[in-house]
């Protein structure tokens, strides 16, 4: 008898202290993922206008498919017919699911005219890739700065030059960075051929433009996210590379021999398909403040703009 009260004292005792334990680590959970919805670095903005690529048919959702840094790159998908129409959705599309939202953090202001394209447009259909980015390369859009205040950016879009051939780059942004200022990447890349080639959604918050400044009919436009880096467009930027020609490789002149016309094309045929405005389409060089950046180099800008216009109607062009 004595024995049997022995053992249930005793494991009433350990029933307590089990209980303990998990009521601590639950409490600690609930406290991480406090800090975790409140820490800007993680916070991801519902908000951002949706520039998302018609892939749906090609590959799994990227949302799932880059959802750990261990996870390995997705195989490379081409296609000779994408779909113009939806390569780049409008603002009047429905966002993808997010997996949270800062109800404080006011809409991002964006152009409310549907995209009209035209004839020329639906006939030019450039090739396309898919070749996802590894996720420690890319980030999410914060819905406000360090400082708590909600942002609000309207969306502009970055051109750049890779400086290397598009295999070296796509390799170099399918591979883990750990090390901050070792990070970089595009949204969407333009080889020599034309080819387009998806890196990064939209949504996200591509790498591609530190310490920089976009100054516009707006003002000064910068957004500081991290405390240890300078402010930078990255949040509001769309990112787009145009891979350099063999006369550019390996050097640091101020100028080539150029891009190819099917690279102009094909720029002009994915920015057509935005509201984002002529005076929101920049260059990394413009935008630069560490005196370093001179890309994208031999860029034709009169002549790229010819061509966009010659895609999108007039309601998208101011």
């Amino acid at each position: 008898m004595r024995f049997r009260v022995k053992t249930t004292g005793w494991l009433v005792v350990f029933l307590v202290f089990v209980g303990l334990i998990l009521g601590l680590l639950l409490g600690k959970a609930e406290f991480l993922q406090d800090r975790t919805t409140l820490n800007p670095e993680t916070a991801i903005s519902s908000q951002y206008p949706d520039f998302q690529p018609d892939i749906k048919t090609v590959t799994s959702n990227p949302q799932t498919a880059l959802s750990s840094q261990n996870s390995k790159p997705q195989p490379e998908v081409k296609t000779a017919t994408p779909n113009p129409q939806t390569a780049l959705s409008s603002p009047n599309s429905k966002p993808q699911p997010q997996q949270k939202k800062n109800p404080k953090s006011k809409a991002q202001k964006t152009p409310n005219n549907p995209v009209k394209t035209t004839a020329a447009f639906r006939a030019y259909r450039p090739r396309y890739e898919i070749s996802w980015a590894n996720p420690t390369n890319f980030g999410e859009r914060f819905t406000t700065d360090v400082y708590g205040t909600p942002i609000n950016n309207q969306p502009i879009i970055v051109l750049h030059e890779t400086a290397a051939p598009a295999s070296s780059v796509l390799n170099f942004f399918q591979t883990p960075h750990d090390d901050e200022n070792v990070q970089a990447s595009y949204h969407t890349m333009i080889t020599l051929d034309g080819t387009v080639v998806y890196i990064i959604p939209p949504e996200k918050r591509a790498f591609g433009a530190a310490n920089s400044v976009f100054d516009g009919p707006l003002g000064s436009e910068t957004v500081k996210t991290h405390p240890q880096l300078p402010p930078s467009v990255n949040n509001f930027a769309y990112h787009v590379g145009l891979e350099t020609p063999p006369s550019g490789l390996e050097n640091h002149e101020q100028t080539h021999s150029g891009y190819t016309e099917a690279q102009y094309r094909s720029l002009a045929w994915l920015i057509a398909q935005s509201n984002v405005p002529d005076e929101r389409i920049t260059t990394h060089r413009t935008v630069d403040r560490s005196g370093q950046r001179i890309d994208p180099r031999s860029f034709d800008f009169n002549k790229f703009l010819n061509v966009l216009h010659s895609f999108r109607g007039a309601s998208q062009i101011n």
